[in-house]
Order: structure tokens, then C-alpha cells, then sequence
């Protein structure tokens, strides 16, 4: 389902930053704004990465092999993160560049007569034009993203989802309505006041603006390239379906990480009774997997469950590394609910 919704917002992602990358560099053609060229680049640059987005769904989906016995679903990750890449070198440190090279010969150039061609009024409406279409592409991916996101926060969803396609849509055509918004008072004040610094500070502006994006991005697809726990609600109702048989008394420690979006690992080890013998205890672990996989049947589940003596029954089960979460990863979810 996610994926389905993921790949609705790419395209409507791609049609737009294509149509955009376009009629910008048109406009710089004509005009010679350097904020139009800086954000056809960017226009450029996210086309690419709804490409990479793509490639790296229909990789994702290739079946698993001996040597890749768990499957293909982190190249989605890896995709991803070659998109925040993209974002902050070709997009960012090049309007960086070009503002410091239009502000350079701005401030050595007089004279300066905006009105001088007739397209002066061309940069103002294509910028409008890109903000329709950027804002229809924001929409649909706010749509889509609805869809799943349920009742989180838009900060807690963007880090905690593990399908990482729509975040980044979502955050590169809020990024793209932002820089579009500096593009535009960067050209009206150029206009305005005749002087071109105007037009290399919003250059500026844009390249700022997608580095502090593709940061966030690299951190966020870097953490689940590392491997991800399942969400604290997930990993809850795995442990009540683990512990559901009556053959299995408790869950004495568990993991999960997530091998894709839409796949996970789970690995638990469960306290059985002292005088179970050997069918009762393969009936107890597969209905134990069995209530797993039911608790969550959209993921597909990677399941293996150990069986155990409890020497320790008044100890908490421990899911995770540790009795006690990390308090980054608590202070993170507390900011998170906004």
C-alpha cells in the first residue's frame, strides 16, 4: 500500500520538476537571472532524483539470492540516499557558486538597467508558474502521505516512516515552494532597485536552503541504511503475538530491523515450560510466529524465535539492546508528537 502511494507522488513529483527545470531555463536564457538559473538546476537535480526514487523501487523488488539471502528492499534506502546527495552537491553548492559569482560582478558592474530587455517580466512568471505546479505536486504527495501517516505529527511521520520515497517528495517540494519564494523577492527587489545583488542573494538563499534539506535527508536515510528498529507500536504487538501461545511464557528478549520498507527481521528468544517436550514446544514457537505475522500481515516478517528455560522470570522482557531505551531516541519522540 505504501509503496503504491509512494510511487503516485513520484510521478507527480517528476511530471512537475520537469516541466519546472524547463521553463525556468528558458527564462535564464532570456534574462540572464541567476536565481532562474540556480533553481532550473535544482528543478534539474530533483528530476533526477525522482528517477533514482524509481530505480531504486524496481530494484528493491527483486527476489532474494544466495548472496543476498534477506532480499533487495535497502536499495530503496540506498537510492534515497543518493538523492540527498545529488540535492546538496548539484543543488546546493551550485547556487552557492552562482551567487557568489552574480553578487561578485553585480558589485562591480553600474549602470545596470533591468527594463533595458523586454523579457524582464518573464523570470516573475515563470517563478509563478513553478509555485502551481511545485503546489500541485505537494498536494499529492500530502495526499498520499495521509493516507498512511495517520494520527503523527508531520515532523514525527517524516522521521519515523520507514518508506523513505514520500519523505523525501515531501520535503523536496516544500524546499522547491520555499526556494521559489527567494528566487521571486530576490528578482522583484533586483527589478525594483536595479541592482543585481538582489539576484545573487536569492541565488544564495536556495543554496542554503537545499543543503540544510539534504542534511536532514542524508541523516534520516542513513539511519535506516544502518538498520532500523520496527516503530515502538509495531515491536509492542509483536511481543503480545509472541507471547499469545499458551505453550510460550513470555518473551525473554527480542529484536527487529527492518530488511526494507516493507519487510522485516524478527528475532526473539521465548521462555518455555520446564517439562514441554519437543512437539509441544515446535507447536508452541510456530504459533507464536504464526500470531506474528497476523498482527502485522501488510509487512512480510523474516521470523526466528529460539526456545529457553526462564532462569530470570521477574526480569522485564528486553526489547532492544538494553532494559532502558536510549534517551536521544526518547527525546527525539517526545519532539517529534510537536
Amino acid at each position: 500500500m505504501a509503496n503504491e502511494e509512494s510511487k503516485s507522488a513520484i510521478m507527480a513529483a517528476f511530471l512537475a520538476n520537469l516541466g519546472v527545470a524547463v521553463t525556468k531555463f528558458v527564462a535564464f536564457l532570456l534574462t540572464g537571472f541567476s536565481s532562474m538559473l540556480a533553481e532550473s538546476i535544482h528543478s534539474v537535480a530533483d528530476t533526477g532524483n525522482q528517477l533514482l526514487l524509481l530505480l531504486g523501487s524496481r530494484r528493491a523488488s527483486r527476489e532474494a539470492t544466495l548472496e543476498h539471502p534477506f532480499g533487495y528492499g535497502q536499495q530503496r534506502y540506498v537510492y534515497s540516499f543518493l538523492v540527498a546527495i545529488m540535492l546538496f552537491v548539484i543543488g546546493g553548492l551550485f547556487a552557492l557558486y552562482e551567487a557568489y559569482e552574480k553578487i561578485h560582478s553585480a558589485l562591480g558592474e553600474t549602470g545596470y538597467d533591468p527594463f533595458e530587455s523586454r523579457w524582464w517580466w518573464v523570470p516573475l512568471a515563470v517563478v509563478v508558474a513553478a509555485m502551481v505546479m511545485e503546489g500541485f505536486s505537494l498536494r499529492t504527495a500530502v495526499r498520499q502521505s495521509n493516507k498512511i501517516r495517520g494520527r503523527r505529527s508531520w515532523l514525527r511521520f517524516i522521521r519515523s516512516t520507514k518508506s523513505p520515497e514520500l519523505p523525501v517528495v515531501l520535503l523536496e517540494d516544500f524546499g522547491a515552494l520555499i526556494g521559489l519564494s527567494a528566487a521571486f523577492l530576490g528578482i522583484g527587489l533586483t527589478i525594483l532597485t536595479a541592482n543585481q545583488v538582489w539576484d545573487g542573494v536569492g541565488s544564495g538563499v536556495i543554496g542554503v536552503l537545499l543543503i540544510v534539506l539534504a542534511s536532514f535527508l542524508a541523516v534520516e536515510m542513513g539511519s535506516l541504511l544502518v538498520g532500523e528498529a520496527a516503530s515502538p507500536e509495531l515491536r509492542r504487538e509483536i511481543l503480545r503475538a509472541l507471547e499469545s501461545p499458551e505453550g510460550v511464557d513470555r518473551v525473554i528478549n527480542s529484536r527487529t530491523m527492518h530488511l526494507g520498507p516493507d519487510e522485516i527481521l524478527v528475532a526473539a528468544k521465548l521462555a518455555v515450560g520446564r517439562t514441554d517436550d519437543a512437539e509441544e514446544i515446535t507447536s508452541a514457537i510456530n504459533q507464536a510466529e504464526s500470531a506474528a505475522r497476523e498482527c502485522a500481515p501488510e509487512l512480510h516478517m523474516v521470523i526466528y524465535l529460539e526456545p529457553d528455560l526462564d532462569t530470570s522470570p521477574d526480569l522485564p522482557s528486553v526489547d532492544g539492546p538494553g532494559v532502558t531505551a536510549d534517551p536521544r531516541e526518547s527525546a527525539v519522540e517526545d519532539a517529534s508528537r510537536g
